[in-house]
């Protein structure tokens, strides 16, 4: 082969690697969600609030309300409202085991419970949380870009007095 054409091969197969993994689209497109209430809350009219708090930055702007719901049938629901941070190629919903996360290093260290992939980066969703997780230890949901290990925001949740 003429080194030209492996010149083009290469670079050809660095710009699709770069692509698949820095996702350069999606500091451009944003994934909208606009979840209701889970429906065994809105057919029982009953929820109590168990926790809660409001996103502040990490790496990026981070705004909204992050809620823990105790539902009638007594599954807990994590729930974000207003909610708007940056998307990114791998967004994950982690529950961290300290009172807040203002950076990386207190994510890895402190450790997490990951609740599931964020569905959206910005609007209202839900999120069921798994009945033997300790809310008493993970004080915090940060969403956490798993690919490149950054914290892009974090609500400490504050536990709400019945």
């Amino acid at each position: 082969m003429k080194p030209r054409t492996l010149l083009i091969v290469a670079g050809l197969i660095l710009l699709t690697t770069g692509w698949y993994l820095f996702r350069p689209e999606r500091l451009f497109i944003n994934a909208r969600v606009n979840e209701q209430f889970p429906p065994a809350a809105a057919a029982s009219a009953r929820a109590d609030v168990l926790y809660e708090g409001r996103f502040h930055d990490g790496a990026h702007k981070s705004s909204g309300i992050a809620s823990v719901y105790r539902l009638a049938d007594g599954t807990r629901t994590l729930r974000f409202t207003d909610f708007e941070t940056s998307n990114g190629p791998d967004v994950r919903v982690y529950l961290v085991a300290a009172d807040d996360a203002k950076d990386n290093a207190t994510v890895t260290e402190a450790g997490f419970v990951e609740i599931g992939a964020l569905k959206g980066n910005i609007g209202d969703q839900n999120y069921e949380l798994p009945g033997d997780v300790d809310l008493t230890k993970y004080k915090a949901v940060t969403i956490w870009c798993k690919r490149f290990s950054v914290n892009f925001g974090t609500a400490p949740l504050l536990q709400k007095q019945s």
